[in-house]
């Protein structure tokens, strides 16, 4: 999967300047020029994403007899559009809506649809930052997220699991560890064969939300989850971009691991992190990887959770 370093630009931006609604919603561009295209993954499955704009992450819908079931839902000035977007793919209504994570370009239309009666569902992280302040560092600047209104919050949360028995699949929600966020979860439709990531894969650098609870590592651990449960076939909905398979997961993983391992390797050697940057580890991805988080962020999150290095002894001991 190849995509262009412009595309993450945009993403980037918004998924973390989302989380500043209503303020960032300038920052994104004129929402009223955004369009939104639907386009059939299988098995019912269908993805919703913006073109002429950044609308938010892609949005996996589930269409069939029970009515209709959505994965994430945009940023906030765009949900006119997207229940005009799902109203063109089933006349029944929607009646659960899972949030992959707590950032505002993939819960920003919670308000809309809970308030038209949808069950909003979520990992109980999710629940607990929407409903408090939170706090976002990102490149320097650091900004205050007032709480959520209340139609707009999960009312069915959960801590490891749950599995919905809906439109004739079986789709099973799972928490991973803590990667983008602290309340990340994935989307498997068993029938299907359809994974929908949320942000724990999105084929560019991976923003990690230190303030959200995310680390690097988890990362890794949740790629692994993704390419435990696919096979060849499976269509793979990532939180932003194309839909993908699990090679391209695979690709990606493997490049983590290649970074934190150049990094670590680095770190060991005693070279600071000004040292290590100027080695420039990533080199080798930054033409397909790079974009608004910038290559020597990625050094530094993955710099700042190596685990400290081994106290040296005060003296010999004798054995």
């Amino acid at each position: 999967m190849t995509v262009p370093a412009r595309f993450f630009v945009s993403v980037s931006v918004a998924a973390l300047c989302s989380l500043l609604a209503p303020r960032a919603q300038a920052q994104m561009g004129d929402p009223t020029k955004v369009t939104l295209k639907t386009t059939p993954v299988a098995g019912g499955i269908s993805i919703i994403e913006g073109a002429n704009g950044f609308a938010g992450g892609n949005v996996g819908v589930s269409v069939g007899d029970d009515g209709v079931l959505v994965i994430d839902d945009e940023l906030a000035p765009l949900s006119p559009k997207l229940r005009t977007a799902l109203a063109a793919l089933s006349k029944k209504p929607v009646r659960f809506v899972i949030n992959t994570h707590v950032h505002g370009d993939h819960t920003g239309g919670n308000a809309a649809l809970g308030a038209a009666g949808a069950v909003i569902v979520a990992h109980y992280n999710v629940r607990k930052r929407l409903s408090a302040t939170q706090f976002l560092e990102f490149m320097g600047q650091k900004h205050e997220i007032p709480p959520s209104p209340a139609e707009a919050l999960p009312v069915v949360t959960f801590n490891d699991d749950l599995t919905f028995f809906f439109n004739g699949d079986e789709i099973h929600v799972m928490h991973v560890a803590p990667a983008h966020t602290d309340g990340d979860a994935i989307v498997h439709f068993k029938k299907a064969n359809v994974i929908h990531t949320g942000d724990v894969f999105v084929g560019s650098y991976p923003i990690v939300d230190h303030a959200s609870g995310g680390t690097y590592e988890g990362f890794v651990a949740a790629a692994d989850r993704i390419l435990a449960l696919a096979d060849d076939a499976t269509k793979i909905i990532p939180g932003h971009g194309p839909v993908s398979t699990k090679a391209d997961v695979a690709a990606w993983r493997d490049m983590l691991v290649k970074l934190r391992d150049r990094v670590a390797a680095l770190a060991a050697q005693k070279k600071t992190l000004d040292e290590i940057k100027a080695a420039k580890p990533t080199a080798e991805f930054d033409a397909k990887h790079a974009g608004m988080i910038p290559p020597d962020m990625v050094v530094e999150t993955i710099y700042k959770e190596l685990p400290p290095a081994p106290a040296k002894a005060a003296g010999k001991h004798k054995r």
